[in-house]
């Protein structure tokens, strides 16, 4: 099978995993997809926030956290590439859990925002060796929780610093 290296608009639209998986279509943009997934995160984050209890919204994050494993995995097949950059729904779900745990006020979300993707795309240890060696959906999905990790890591330092 050879690998699709520009997923469509009909290809996103044959299975609801693509929609997912390619988040909702801003995985199909054709500049960095992964920051304009990662963007998506604000206001799904937001709108769940204001309708949910905290605990509820982490609940929706885990929930959305196991459907995007599927989805990845079955994308990435059908994509031919395992952990295609068009699929971007592991930086909304993990940017998601940032939020959730990042106090409010823009400062706060920018700094997250711009720390999230730098981990997410330099990948430093051990975000990398995940990233080549967890396959799978489940692969593609779990190195972006150890870039939220990190992430959380250089907010709480900023949050101590300022405090």
């Amino acid at each position: 099978m050879n690998a699709i290296l520009r997923p469509t608009a009909p290809f996103m639209l044959s299975h609801p995993a693509h929609i997912i998986a390619l988040g909702f279509g801003t995985g199909l943009s054709p500049f960095a997809p992964g920051t304009v997934g990662t963007l998506l995160g604000f206001p799904i984050y937001h709108l769940a926030a204001a309708w949910l209890a905290p605990g509820a919204v982490l609940a929706l994050i885990a929930v959305l956290f196991a459907v995007g494993t599927w989805a990845a995995g079955r994308t990435g097949r059908a994509l031919g590439i395992q952990d295609h950059t068009s699929m971007n729904i592991d930086e909304i779900v993990a940017f998601m859990l940032v939020l959730w745990l990042t106090p409010s006020g823009w400062f706060w979300q920018a700094l997250a925002f711009f720390a999230f993707r730098f981990f997410d795309v330099v990948k430093p240890p051990p975000i990398r060796y995940f990233d080549r060696s967890v396959k799978g959906g489940f692969g593609v999905m779990f190195d972006d929780l150890l870039a939220a990790f990190y992430t959380l890591l250089v907010v709480a330092i900023a949050v101590r610093l300022v405090a």
